[in-house]
Formats: C-alpha cells, sequence, structure tokens
C-alpha cells in the first residue's frame, strides 16, 4: 500500500479525542425521551424501545477506538480540489496490472460502508478470487461527510462533485478508471458517466436512476412495482429526504445537540430501506450501524451531509442516458427497485445485468461480498 507522491495529497489520521467521547456519554446518559408511540409498528418512526436499546448500547458497550483503529489501518489522506479539502481513503493493489476504482457513498452512509470491500478488491486471491480481477481502491467523503471539509458556499451539485472526483484520479497518477456508487454514490457516478472525464473506463452502479421521463400509461407487472416502490420512496419513507431537501439547516439544529436524535435519524433510515427480517441489526448489526452513526456525530456533519439533498432537489429519478460502458446490480429489496426494461432503456452500452438474491439499499454495508463480486464481473470487460 504505497502512499502517492504528491504534495497535493497529504496523510490523515483519524483522531477523536478522549473529551469528545466523554461529551457524547454524558450526553447519551442525559438523553430526554419522547413518549412512546402510539402504533404497533414503524409507521410514526423510530420506536422509543428500539432506540432506547441502540442508544443504552452507544453509551455503555460500543468501542469507537476499535473503529478508529479499524479506519486508522488504512491510508488515508486529504487534498484540497475546487476549494475544499477532500478526505479518502486509498489502497493500491499489489497486482501491478489493478483497475483503479473510485468508490463513493452515499447518505446516511459514508466511508464506513465500504470497509469490508477494500481488501477482497486490492487483493482478492486471499479471499478466494482471481488475481486478474484486483483494484486499486480510493474511497472518497463526499463534501460535507465525514473528515472531508465542509462547505461554506452553494453550489456542492452532483456533477460537481464529479468533476472533482475526475480530478482526484488524475491526481493520483491514473490515466484509466472505472467508477461505483450506490445511493447518492450512484447519482455522483451517474453524473461521472454523463460527463466520460478523460480516462473514465466505465461504472458499475447498485441504484439506478433510470425511470423515463414519463411513465407510461401501460405497465409491465416490474415497472408497476417500480412506480409503487418509489412512490413509497417519496411518500411514507421520503420525511428524512423532504426535510433535508428544503430545511437542512433545521434539521442541523436539531441534531447538532442530540447524539440520540442523530442516531434515530440515521437508524430510522437503516430500518426502512435494509433488507431485514423485522429490525435493521438482523441486516447491519449493531456496531456497524454504530459506527456509521458515531462517524456523523463526532464530524457534526448533520446539516452539512443533509445539504445534497438540497443542493440536488431539482434531480429526479429519471436520470441521463449513458453511452459508456455501465455495469448494474438490482437488489431485491431495494426501494424503488427498477426493471430490466427501463435499465436498458437508459443504458444503452450495458455490459452486466446482475440481480443479487438478496439484499436492500444499503449493498456494501448488507451484503458486502455479492458486491464485490458483481462489482468483478461487472467491470471485468472494461479490462481489456
Amino acid at each position: 500500500m504505497t502512499a502517492p507522491t504528491s504534495t497535493l495529497v497529504r496523510p490523515f489520521t483519524v483522531s477523536i479525542s478522549d473529551s469528545e467521547i466523554d461529551d457524547l456519554k454524558r450526553r447519551l446518559a442525559r438523553t430526554r425521551w419522547p413518549d412512546p408511540e402510539t402504533v404497533g409498528d414503524w409507521s410514526q418512526g423510530v420506536r422509543v424501545e428500539n432506540a432506547r436499546s441502540l442508544v443504552d448500547h452507544w453509551e455503555r458497550g460500543y468501542d469507537w477506538r476499535r473503529f478508529e483503529s479499524e479506519l486508522n489501518r488504512f491510508p488515508q489522506f486529504l487534498t484540497e480540489i475546487d476549494g475544499l479539502d477532500i478526505h479518502f481513503i486509498h489502497v493500491r493493489s499489489t497486482n501491478p496490472n489493478a483497475m483503479p476504482l473510485i468508490l463513493t457513498h452515499g447518505w446516511p452512509g459514508s466511508i464506513v460502508e465500504f470497509l469490508k470491500l477494500i481488501g477482497p478488491l486490492t487483493d482478492p486471491v486471499s479471499f478466494g478470487g482471481d488475481a486478474a480481477d484486483s483494484f486499486d481502491v480510493v474511497v472518497p467523503s463526499l463534501p460535507g461527510f465525514g473528515f472531508s471539509q465542509k462547505p461554506t458556499e452553494t453550489g456542492w451539485t452532483v456533477s460537481r462533485i464529479a468533476g472533482a472526483w475526475a480530478e482526484l484520479m488524475k491526481r493520483l497518477g491514473y490515466p484509466r478508471w472505472a467508477a461505483q456508487g450506490g445511493d447518492w454514490g450512484a447519482v455522483v457516478t451517474t453524473a461521472l458517466g454523463a460527463r466520460q472525464p478523460e480516462g473514465l473506463l466505465g461504472i458499475h452502479l447498485n441504484t439506478q436512476y433510470a425511470f423515463p421521463a414519463q411513465i407510461p400509461d401501460t405497465l409491465s407487472p416490474e415497472e408497476r412495482y417500480a412506480v409503487e416502490t418509489l412512490a413509497r420512496y417519496t411518500g411514507e419513507l421520503g420525511g428524512s429526504n423532504h426535510l433535508q431537501g428544503t430545511r437542512p439547516e433545521t434539521v442541523g439544529f436539531a441534531l447538532a445537540d442530540s447524539p440520540a436524535g442523530q442516531a434515530a435519524w440515521i437508524y430510522e433510515k437503516f430500518q426502512s430501506k435494509t433488507d431485514n427480517h423485522g429490525l435493521a441489526e438482523d441486516a447491519l448489526g449493531v456496531d456497524d450501524m454504530l459506527d456509521a452513526i458515531s462517524l456523523y456525530w463526532f464530524t457534526n456533519s448533520a446539516a452539512s451531509s443533509g445539504r445534497i439533498y438540497w443542493e440536488n432537489r431539482s434531480l429526479t429519478f429519471a436520470g441521463p442516458k449513458l453511452t459508456l460502458p455501465v455495469a448494474v446490480t438490482v437488489f431485491p429489496r431495494d426501494i424503488p427497485r427498477l426493471p430490466r426494461s427501463w435499465i436498458d432503456d437508459t443504458y444503452s452500452n450495458l455490459i452486466h445485468y446482475g440481480e443479487a438474491d438478496k439484499g436492500g439499499h444499503f449493498a456494501a454495508l448488507e451484503q458486502p461480498e455479492i458486491l464485490v463480486s458483481e462489482i468483478r464481473t461487472g467491470l471485468r470487460a472494461l479490462r481489456s
């Protein structure tokens, strides 16, 4: 794992102070709880009983230092692009023919979701794979997320982020590379596909933005299911998206002073969009969820991360038609879930179509082994 040599790229180490950890635990211990919900399900949001259990473990059982050490095992860096310091993990494969790959997270995602992918992608032989499928992996934190700098001006749209990613790959010395993403990471990766910057060979998406601009009157069962799941996504499951798209600063005020509030805000999203057996913990594990939640808390990024919805509020699920090579993987419990017909229509150079047998919207966190296999298979054609 060799560090970049450019003086524009500086090493970075995660180091949260003991006082910040102590402050978190004091705040958690003083949580003022709302009255319980008046229904027997999650239709009013996070259930108080479940939130209490999560917050109790965060206060008494969770070990941030364990996760901090895990993060710091990977080479991390900062580099200023377009006026902002961008934080990223960069792990080079020992295979000199490895394909460079930039992985982009979404919300409430972060670099956390890709940690279990880095080893299998950079060193496939150690994980039962073929050396020919090796990748150099670059995992940036979106502007305003994690340890990337928070924008102080408007204009950080997904197109601008895509331009920053193209500059990052150029700065790291990669003349040819590929990109992958889900959720907002897929929006950024799609924007890269639309821009087709020099060197971009193709992309892999586990979230597809391929709805037709005008929904046809006659729909197949799969197309009707896509419309129904989109209605659910924008309707009963769309509360956080709507608030962050219209009042991200108000959300930030509500969450910046309350770690229990931050936990509930993210917990509800994991609960509603994972392929679970009743609780998000079934799909992700409590510590994995708290790794993600803790990163938002310690970086105080509720408002700055939520602004990605505000900055891009004019976007729809009808993404641009792409002509560069595109590989996709559809996960069965994704919301919305798109049909093959619309994917074929949107991506004219579809080099791989895969359907996973399990998994939801947060594929990298839920099913890292499946996603690794799909990335290897999907992007293999680009190696020639």
